[in-house]
């Protein structure tokens, strides 16, 4: 026991000191390296040089996996919902002993007995939601599909001095919707996923520990 406390203890340590990814719901991967391609050899001239050539009327926008598109983030939504329910229900029942002949218990006679319920519901819900995010993020083209659309995806971390911020973006591009400084609105992108995640000591405060969340699933019952 005396050598098992210290080892519990340092790894308790080193847990605490691994920097822990939020999770994604991005299933492909942030990026692809492009595929190598093989050019037909030239030989150099006194002005032409194949290494720094640059054709001059070259399209520059993204069209090859490995290829990177910057997307403008610019999501905005908005909803609000309203509900209202109203139910009444009033029963009410009347009856009265005349009269006892050849029974027992005749002081009954003349008692009256009066019964009544009423039941009322009422029910309202207001729900309203509103996200605005903003920001610029560069992807990689990761696979071309059989129609040409560009399949992206791409990651950014931002170190911070209390943590780090994990912004992921991927979907599929249509490539006419490429402008000619290689750059697409989020809005225009299908399937988009578009996540901001961080890590730290304040998203950690603000998230139930397991133990809390074990409790929590059985105390209903």
């Amino acid at each position: 026991m005396k050598t098992i406390a210290p080892l519990m203890l340092a790894v308790i340590l080193l847990t605490g000191c691994v920097t822990t990814v939020p999770p994604t719901s991005v299933a492909q991967p942030m990026t692809a390296r492009p595929a190598p391609q093989n050019a037909a050899t030239s030989s150099n001239g006194s002005i032409y040089n194949m290494a720094s050539m640059r054709p001059l009327f070259e399209d520059r926008r993204a069209r090859f996996v490995g290829d990177t598109i910057i997307i403008n983030i610019a999501e905005k939504t908005s909803a609000s919902k309203n509900s209202e329910n109203k139910t009444s229900r009033s029963q009410s029942i009347d009856m009265g002993v005349t009269s006892v002949v050849g029974l027992p218990a005749k002081t009954l006679q003349g008692t009256k007995l009066t019964a009544a319920d009423t039941n009322n519901f009422d029910g309202k819900g207001q729900n309203t939601s509103a996200n605005d995010f903003t920001s610029t993020i560069t992807v990689t083209v990761i696979e071309v599909l059989g129609n040409g659309n560009l399949l992206v995806s791409g990651e950014k971390q931002i170190g911070l001095k209390e943590g780090e911020e994990f912004i992921r973006f991927s979907g599929v591009v249509n490539p006419t919707t490429i402008t000619s400084t290689n750059t697409v609105q989020s809005t225009q992108v299908a399937d988009a996923r578009i996540e901001y995640k961080a890590n730290g000591f304040i998203d950690s405060a603000q998230a139930m520990g397991w133990l809390g969340r074990f409790f929590l699933s059985f105390l209903p019952f």
